[in-house]
């Protein structure tokens, strides 16, 4: 593990004020989270079998309740540049819980995640409704999940991933990995589809450490949550949209994956710098 995933920040002692932001922002945002995710349900009791694969009604549902969350919680959120009107993927760097948060408040996507996550409790529930795509990290399975990408893809679902493969103190950017960008060259995809980099910066409350939203190595969930739950004054969070680009533009997964961490990694160094 490197130096900088071991030094985590204190949580901190919350104070009665705090507690009482916890109890009220929680009940609110866990109340409206499960009140819309029984109404995406019966929704997709109808979306389903009407359209199959294809989610034209649900995805709002999700995106109304991840853009209430900023509100309830009293972060800012600011959202620059345009997201693509082209079939394609999203792909972003990775901070934070928040992000899922973020991204979809930003746009109508769907998370690709690893397997793992679908089992997590309350967490895997709302990632399976919503139409999270999981991957397993087996070689044997990759056949069947380039199947699963090729399918969502061809019916519309904009596909969102990190290609960091983990989340960072919110600070810096690590190096892309190319191994999902594979499906993007299969099967003449290639020649339809577009990828939309996106940077997400977490700029912390005043005069807090510049990590404060950031969500790393073995840092616990539910102490980070209670914390930003707990936050008076609280920071905001950017959206950079930046220029989507064909995949045939580029010869193969290696140079589109080293594009679009280039573009994000200079945006988030210029702002974070």
């Amino acid at each position: 593990m490197s130096a900088w995933q071991q030094d985590e920040l204190p949580v901190g002692r919350i104070g009665p004020v705090g507690w009482l932001l916890v109890l009220a922002r929680g009940v609110i945002l866990g109340g409206l989270t499960y009140a819309c995710l029984c109404l995406l349900l019966l929704v997709r009791l109808v979306e389903r079998p009407v359209f199959g694969l294809a989610r034209p009604w649900t995805p709002h549902i999700t995106q109304f309740v991840c853009r209430a969350a900023f509100p309830i919680l009293g972060i800012g959120l600011k959202i620059t540049g345009k997201p693509m009107d082209h079939h394609g993927a999203i792909v972003a760097n990775h901070s934070s819980w928040l992000d899922i948060f973020t991204l979809n408040a930003a746009q109508r996507v769907y998370f690709v995640s690893k397997a793992e996550v679908a089992g997590w409790a309350a967490i895997g529930w709302l990632a399976r409704a919503t139409g999270t795509v999981f991957i397993a990290r087996k070689g044997t399975e990759a056949k069947a999940q380039q199947e699963v990408f090729e399918a969502r893809l061809r019916v519309g679902h904009r596909l969102l991933f990190f290609p960091e493969g983990t989340s960072t103190d919110a600070i810096r950017v690590l190096p892309f990995k190319s191994t999902l960008f594979a499906a993007f060259y299969s099967h003449g995809l290639d020649r339809v589809l577009h990828i939309q980099p996106v940077t997400v910066m977490y700029h912390a409350p005043q005069g807090a450490d510049p990590r404060y939203y950031g969500w790393w190595g073995q840092m616990a969930f539910a102490g980070h949550l209670l914390k930003t739950l707990a936050t008076w004054r609280q920071g905001w969070v950017e959206v950079i949209f930046h220029p989507e680009v064909p995949v045939d533009a580029f010869a193969d997964r290696k140079q589109l994956a080293a594009h679009c961490e280039r573009v994000i990694r200079t945006s988030h160094t210029l702002a974070v710098g």
